[in-house]
């Protein structure tokens, strides 16, 4: 019984997450968080005390299933030479697919940023902390790529990191200029490593 409730919680969270952010905080009603959950405003009231209890759930729920695993392969222990370029390419991709949801609704945490919410102490740290993971999962893929060339400095993760944001916070306004933005972060690190296989593997220790 318990695993089927932890089950049912996580279906919960994941439909809330979808109001949240499609429209966001503020946007999100008691009425259509009812209608996509299924639950009434007191079974959610009473599973997650508040609006604000669930929305905390949806925003761990979207840093843990949709942003991490794709950070992963940018925060292995050994990350591959094409990890970082792997991953600018299948975000402008996103970007340019209007269908996908990064192009419809950019980024939830990237949008809460912009609204009174993230006046909020915690969500202004969480926030924090998702720019910062970004940022030193991106440094750390752009260590490995310059190390597997050789190459001097010159690509600035700080950069990249300002040409992720701003992609992500204009999505859903203009997806392809987001797209352009994470092309601009493609063309750096092109520029300082060369060209690299972005499906090669981490290079073996034997």
């Amino acid at each position: 019984m318990a695993r089927m409730q932890a089950f049912e919680r996580d279906v919960v969270i994941r439909a809330a997450r979808m109001v949240f952010w499609r429209v966001g905080y503020d946007g999100a009603s008691i009425p259509e968080l009812e209608q996509a959950t299924g639950l009434s405003r007191s079974s959610l009231y009473n599973t997650f005390s508040s609006k604000r209890g669930l929305f905390d759930a949806a925003v761990q729920s979207y840093l843990d299933e949709l942003i991490r695993p794709r950070l992963a392969p940018l925060q292995a222990e050994v990350v591959a030479p094409g990890a970082l370029l792997t991953y600018l390419t299948g975000l402008r991709d996103a970007f340019e697919n209007l269908q996908s949801m990064p192009a419809a609704y950019g980024c939830m945490l990237i949008n809460t940023a912009s609204t009174p919410l993230a006046e909020d102490e915690h969500v202004r740290q969480v926030i924090a902390d998702y720019k910062r993971e970004l940022h030193s999962a991106l440094t750390r893929g752009l260590d490995a790529a310059i190390h597997d060339e050789a190459c001097g400095e010159g690509a600035n993760p700080e950069v990249l990191t300002a040409l992720v944001v701003a992609g992500l916070a204009i999505a859903r306004v203009d997806p392809r200029e987001a797209a352009g933005f994470v092309s601009s972060a493609i063309r750096i690190v092109r520029n300082q490593v060369g060209s690299i296989d972005t499906e090669r593997g981490p290079a073996s220790s034997s």
